[in-house]
């Protein structure tokens, strides 16, 4: 049988395609000779299946879509403490390229406009690297979120380096508030490069998947970058992603998504999906119009919106029963799903309201497809209450979801 999925991205392509509104990114010459009926959607699964329609290969400029990725290396190489001694994380409310740092400190407000960007790529790497290294690094990294070897295009390099008066403006403010201590010129052609690097949407859902993934690339299997970044990543995505239209988006559309004046877009649903499109027409405010049509229709059609979980606490005890008599009668909560605090909480309770007399216990987690640390900590404490108490209680655990074995 074939996959319904890509018949349904080919639909929704064909929903938006008549959609001639927007406009190419003109100021950067090389962007404005773009094809602009380019048009992709990719989905990529966390377990690295890729579903696509459209112009899915077809080379294009990563551009702003650069920036999480880069934000996340520097969290990575220079830890959160120094990246956020220099770039905050609050939503600016202005547009990408404002020149929008606090007043108290400098800072630029957050790592996706392009104060912060230009600011975090200065901080990827050791103290130690040349400008060139740096960029190496920002390359490889980029690479590894992808799953093969990205290039730089060096057309667009020099376009933008040629048209960046702006962006300079900006690194030479950074430089004197101290946020930048190098060259303000190397730092934005670093800055440029990182934004020249070539892809296609299938790259980009992989790089987004790679985040849904909690940094594992789907793959090839590495961990890229650790959970904790993940999160903050995907976190600033969530509020500062798509600039001046930060709210809206993540009330109408409601997943951690990322655009580029190239026409590229990419959103990362943790957990379930890496989602990248491609139209190169922008609107007003420096995003793809088709991109967040096809966008709004993924939320809409598929429940996608991040804040529409369902709900688990009821589901996660499959049954409660009990069986044999005497000594020998055993009590068993069959467990399953994905738990987290809420459904813990709703195992902690079935037990305390059981009040189980039988001599024996179980928890059976056979059926069980993840649990989080804090769901975690809360049944070992549940079984070390119930053993204190003179209970001889057992835990089938076949897929080792709960880690380190819990002795008795």
């Amino acid at each position: 049988m074939k996959s319904i999925i890509p018949d349904y991205l080919d639909e929704a392509l064909a929903q938006v395609a008549s959609d001639a509104s927007g406009h190419l990114a003109d100021y950067i010459p090389e962007l404005a000779a773009a094809n602009p009926e380019r048009l992709a959607a990719v989905f990529a699964t966390t377990d690295g299946r890729l579903y696509g329609a459209g112009d899915v290969d077809t080379a294009f400029t990563i551009q702003s879509i650069s920036k999480p990725f880069a934000y996340a290396m520097a969290l990575d190489d220079a830890g959160f403490d120094a990246v956020l001694a220099k770039v905050g994380v609050e939503p600016s409310g202005e547009a990408f390229n404002e020149i929008s740092l606090e007043r108290d400190t400098g800072r630029p407000r957050n790592p996706m406009i392009n104060a912060g960007a230009i600011t975090v790529h200065a901080l990827v790497g050791s103290p130690q690297l040349t400008p060139a290294e740096r960029v190496a690094r920002v390359v490889d990294g980029l690479s590894a979120f992808a799953g093969r070897r990205l290039e730089v295009d060096e057309a667009t390099c020099v376009s933008e380096m040629q048209n960046a008066h702006r962006n300079l403006a900006i690194a030479h403010m950074l430089r004197s508030h101290g946020i930048l201590t190098e060259d303000p010129t190397v730092v934005v052609d670093g800055y440029i490069r990182q934004c020249s690097v070539q892809v296609t949407a299938r790259d980009l859902a992989m790089m987004a998947a790679t985040l849904a993934n909690g940094g594992v690339n789907p793959l090839t299997g590495d961990q890229v970058v650790g959970a904790r970044v993940v999160r903050q990543v995907l976190s600033v995505m969530a509020t500062c992603g798509m600039y001046d239209t930060a709210g809206d988006w993540a009330t109408q559309v409601g997943i951690p998504a990322k655009s580029g004046v190239a026409g590229g877009l990419i959103g990362a649903l943790p957990g379930q999906v890496g989602i990248a499109t491609f139209s190169p027409r922008l609107d007003p405010h420096g995003n793809s119009v088709r991109g967040i049509s096809l966008f709004e229709r993924f939320s809409s059609d598929m429940g996608m919106h991040v804040m529409e979980v369902p709900a688990t606490t009821r589901t996660v005890i499959r049954s409660n029963r009990a069986s044999g008599s005497g000594p020998d009668a055993t009590r068993v909560f069959e467990l399953q799903g994905g738990i987290r605090f809420a459904g813990a909480e709703r195992i902690v309770r079935e037990v305390v309201d059981t009040a189980p007399t039988e001599p024996r216990l179980a928890f059976d987690l056979a059926m069980v497809s993840s649990i989080d640390d804090v769901a975690r900590r809360m049944l070992r404490e549940v079984v070390y209450r119930l053993r204190s108490e003179g209970h001889h209680v057992e835990i089938a655990d076949p897929e080792s979801v709960m880690g380190d074995r819990v002795r008795a």
